[in-house]
């Protein structure tokens, strides 16, 4: 009996790679093309939505961290992101439909995984199964597993704009990265700066703005954001200066016009291979396209600036996961069923894929009768999945974060020693874990 997968997505994929490479059949259920969520445009696996961004690369960061040790535990994702990335300073970032067709590729090409496209409506009862529907799970299924569940948390989601390289009046930008790190070369971002003036008028507009209507419920005051995708407009009804201490921040810049610090700049980062397509950093936005186009027009290196994708808000959801999974991502009332991705409480791509691998090695486990994988809480992945499943009566998406491994003794003061001494400890911890699960199995 094969393991059933719902979801190509990044957890999906990853989920089933790793049951498929560890000898099982899998069955991977996707909807798209035949069906999309509101923020899926491409029948590719994989897509990604937000950003383009998997985060920092380096491996003294909690992000770098992660996707270490996911490539350190077979990831397919990880290995071709590093192929098709795009400068982004010290970030991974990825040309997104490379990203996503080699996914998809790779998938397909694997022989003992078999791809079934449609809508699946109700939960599988028979052998085991993977969910990694994502946080805009169709709303049959979204039923069925709330009635399962005994309902869901919810929150919404946003993305930034994209607009063309051509179309950024650079005598109004420039190119650096912050601090002018070595690892960002001639300088992978372009920057907006703006002075105060052009910046409280911008502010002004921008709390002002007209705002897309929302669909999901009944009334907008029911709207709760997750602060990791908070929308532009939002953060900035916070105050004057939220936003130019938030995205806008000029830290570690200096105008080569001007000679000087900018009173606020807004960073554009590369979309795409080509170097043609670029997102506004931290740009958020559930305004509607009109607006968005007048506001961010007020930008002086962006008051020509060609959209190529405006920026939406959609519904995310997830479960109350520490009352309904174990450390393996399977549910304590039935581990015949796993739940994989962002839909678990897993906040970000990486975090979301990572979740899969273990979703997927254990759903293996699961069929084999053999005692789940668990990693140490050292390690960035093992302690994403104690996050999932410890008790929490105020159970909110986590990402990648050096706050959640134990910390490390004697205390070193220096952040930038202690992070890599962290990093050193989880991968020693992750390869004696799984040197110890070879042996024992």
């Amino acid at each position: 009996m094969a393991i059933t997968v719902i979801g190509a997505g990044l957890a999906g994929c990853e989920a089933a790679w790793a049951a498929a490479q560890a000898g099982e059949a899998v069955t991977l259920w996707e909807m798209k093309p035949d069906k999309y969520t509101p923020a899926h445009k491409a029948p590719l696996f994989a897509e990604l939505v937000c950003s383009n961004s998997l985060k920092a690369a380096r491996l003294e960061s909690a992000a770098g961290l992660l996707k270490e040790e996911m490539a350190r535990l077979g990831s397919v994702c990880v290995p071709i992101a590093r192929e098709c990335a795009v400068p982004a300073g010290g970030a991974l970032a990825v040309d997104r439909d490379r990203f996503s067709a080699a996914v998809t590729d790779k998938i397909r090409s694997h022989p003992l995984i078999t791809i079934k496209q449609g809508e699946v409506t109700a939960i599988p009862t028979d052998g085991v199964t993977v969910i990694a529907t994502g946080p805009l799970t169709a709303d049959t299924l979204a039923g069925e597993i709330a009635a399962l569940c005994g309902g869901g948390l919810h929150f919404y989601d946003a993305a930034a704009p994209i607009v063309t390289a051509d179309s950024v009046d650079m005598t109004s930008a420039f190119r650096a990265s912050r601090y002018d790190r070595e690892e960002s070369g001639d300088g992978d971002y372009i920057n907006c700066p703006m002075n105060k003036a052009e910046y409280e008028a911008f502010h002004q507009a921008l709390v002002n703005a007209e705002r897309a209507p929302l669909h999901e419920f009944d009334t907008p005051n029911d709207l709760t954001v997750y602060e990791g995708c908070m929308p532009i407009e939002v953060l900035a009804s916070r105050g004057t200066d939220a936003i130019r201490f938030g995205p806008m921040k000029p830290v570690g810049l200096r105008d080569p016009h001007t000679g000087h610090r900018p009173w606020a700049v807004v960073q554009l980062r590369t979309e795409n291979a080509e170097g043609t397509l670029y997102n506004l950093v931290g740009f958020q936005t559930n305004l509607k396209f009109s607006e968005q186009k007048r506001v961010f027009g007020m930008i002086p290196a962006l008051k020509n600036a060609e959209f190529m994708r405006y920026g939406v808000m959609h519904r995310n959801t997830f479960l109350d996961a520490p009352r309904l999974l174990d450390g393996a991502f399977r549910m304590k009332t039935n581990p015949n069923l796993l739940f994989a991705g962002q839909m678990t409480g897993v906040e970000g791509y990486m975090e979301s894929a990572a979740s899969g691998i273990l979703a997927g090695i254990n759903a293996v486990r699961q069929m084999r009768g053999e005692a789940p994988l668990i990693l140490p809480r050292d390690t960035m992945m093992g302690a994403l999945a104690g996050h999932v499943c410890d008790e929490n009566k105020h159970y909110q998406p986590m990402g990648a974060n050096f706050g959640i491994l134990p910390p490390i003794e004697p205390h070193i003061r220096d952040k930038k020693s202690r992070y890599a001494a962290l990093s050193q400890r989880a991968l020693d911890s992750l390869a004696a874990a799984l040197a110890a699960d070879r042996k024992d199995g």
